[in-house]
């Protein structure tokens, strides 16, 4: 049975809210806080918040243990808690333009390792299509809680966070059921358009926010763990403003697949897919750097509860600023934190020098990892807070640094190869293009056209 178009925003829209017709800002914000599983959230899909200011907090010194500033922008604001609701919107309206999906018709799948298929849960139902999510087993149960809410069903495959053959395995054999269209994160462009416009442009500003407040000179690095590899386009765009940003990737050690062509499980969940996914650009990375997943989890740890706040307290961090942060960061943004901090080690970034990085989601999808930590380690008192504030965040070493040289760069998109030319139907063709500027340039032309189309469309 036909259902309703919906439409929402367009990517200068997620990017200024401020650009929406009056009422619908006003509307979207009303039912931000008060009824979240409406459709009009979907014009909440930005880094802003109601004020028009960025969502972002400045680590303390006191935490980084490095003179550079450290800069996160937080997700916890986006409709679901996570940016991913981002990139399954841009991709969902994209194909939506272009008739290739049509609600009451098809049914979206949506084959994830957590963020993006919760993402995918919510936009696929707020814009009226059923909804299938394929997650690995080993996922927080939090993520399925919230893809039942939204009203969506899901599929577990078997293992952890780098099991990503088991998910296009699972879309495989669903693709061949009439009416369903797979929605494929690590190949769809629109997941790329939305971090290069959205975050990047994001970045742009509040970078010059900062340094207007004196906070920084430079615009020194970004930092991103990948699972789609979407987030870290977002340095293709501050690279056409600062050239010499540097990008780097990050991985777990446990999963080190650009690294060292490495394979594993572990426990980061959101990043470290075994492949190199196709719309990463691997000639705009500067350098891979690896993350140990425990660094991560225990870094989450120290950051939330009352033994770290207070250990954090007494290194001369402000109780107002712990309060404020105590909430925000998920295990992916530790990882990213980890990674700037040894980014600005390696480099030699200092006084002056901003590093930027992400927090995908917050607190509210690991209270159950929390709460398994703490039965196998046992709870965190104040002697192994501090330890672990000096261990992980302060002597954060130079150990698993790859830098993107050419040789390193040709190794990272050859890997390409044995997943979307053997197994996804890529051509090699297509994978040699990709080597230039130009190709992504291309990809990015694409965004002045999905505007022009959501706003004749939507007719408001």
């Amino acid at each position: 049975m036909a259902k309703e178009y919906v439409w929402g925003p367009t990517f200068d829209e997620m990017l200024h809210p401020s650009k929406l017709p009056q009422k619908i800002r006003k509307d979207a914000l009303a039912v931000l806080n008060g009824d979240p599983l409406s459709p009009l959230n979907l014009y909440n899909i930005t880094w802003r918040d109601a004020v028009d200011d960025i969502r972002h907090v400045v680590l303390p010194k006191e935490i980084t243990g490095i003179d550079a500033e450290i800069c996160v922008i937080t997700g916890k604001g986006f409709p679901t808690g996570s940016h991913k609701v981002g990139a399954t919107y841009s991709c969902a309206v994209e194909k939506q333009i272009s008739g290739e999906i049509e609600p009451g018709k098809h049914r979206l799948v949506w084959p994830s390792t957590g963020n993006y298929g919760v993402g995918g849960a919510y936009v696929g139902e707020r814009m009226n299509y059923d909804s299938l999510v394929i997650l690995p087993e080993e996922m927080s149960q939090e993520r399925f809680d919230k893809i039942t809410w939204y009203g969506a069903k899901y599929v577990k495959t078997p293992g952890c966070e780098s099991n990503v053959k088991e998910i296009y395995d699972k879309t495989h054999e669903l693709a061949r059921e009439p009416n369903t269209i797979i929605v494929n994160q690590f190949a769809e462009f629109a997941n790329y358009r939305f971090h290069y416009y959205v975050t990047g442009n994001t970045l742009l500003e509040l970078f010059d926010e900062l340094s207007t407040k004196g906070v920084g000179a430079r615009f020194a690095g970004i930092t991103s763990a990948m699972g789609s590899a979407g987030t870290i386009a977002c340095g293709d765009r501050v690279k056409e403003v600062h050239p010499g940003c540097r990008v780097v990737g990050l991985e777990p050690v446990q999963c080190p697949t650009l690294y060292s062509n490495g394979f594993g499980g572990h426990d980061i969940q959101g990043i470290g897919d075994k492949h190199v996914t196709w719309i990463h650009n691997t000639d705009n990375t500067d350098a891979m750097f690896c993350i140990d997943e425990w660094d991560s989890k225990k870094g989450m740890q120290l950051l939330h509860e009352d033994a770290g706040l207070g250990v954090l307290e007494r290194y001369g961090v402000s109780r107002k600023k712990l309060e404020d942060m105590k909430d925000i960061f998920g295990i992916s943004c530790i990882c990213n934190i980890l990674g700037a901090i040894k980014a600005a080690k390696f480099y030699g970034f200092g006084k002056g020098d901003i590093l930027f990085t992400i927090a995908t989601d917050s607190i509210d999808r690991y209270h159950s990892v929390l709460a398994q930590m703490n039965d196998k380690l046992g709870r965190m008192d104040e002697a192994e807070a501090e330890k672990r504030l000096i261990s992980i965040f302060h002597r954060q070493g130079l150990d698993y640094i790859l830098e993107g040289t050419r040789h390193a760069r040709d190794c990272w998109a050859n890997l390409k190869y044995y997943t979307w030319i053997e197994q996804q139907g890529k051509t090699v063709e297509e994978l040699r293009a990709q080597r230039s500027q130009e190709y992504w340039k291309s990809q990015q032309a694409k965004i002045a056209a999905t505007d022009k189309a959501i706003i004749e469309r939507r007719k408001i």
